[in-house]
């Protein structure tokens, strides 16, 4: 599965935090929705299409927070600076 697109609301701490993934496996699409950090609890949608998982993803991030792009991983990692 490869991580695409990750958005994070901007806000520290277990109570506060809230992260909305979106990945793709082959031709399933999935979004995650995720409250509390990496320790926190997840919901999952999944899709067939690229169109029908950016429509959740725009309405998960709908509302209050200021939601922030964060860059995904390349597929080697980080690679170490020379």
């Amino acid at each position: 599965m490869e991580q695409r697109r990750h958005w994070w609301n901007g806000k520290w701490g277990r109570l506060a935090r809230r992260d909305v993934f979106l990945r793709v496996d082959g031709d399933r699409w999935h979004v995650e929705q995720r409250a509390g950090g990496a320790e926190g609890v997840s919901r999952f949608y999944e899709h067939a299409s690229v169109e029908e998982a950016e429509e959740t993803v725009r309405a998960l991030l709908e509302g209050p927070d200021t939601w922030r792009e964060l860059s995904p991983r390349p597929p080697g990692g980080w690679a170490p600076s020379v």
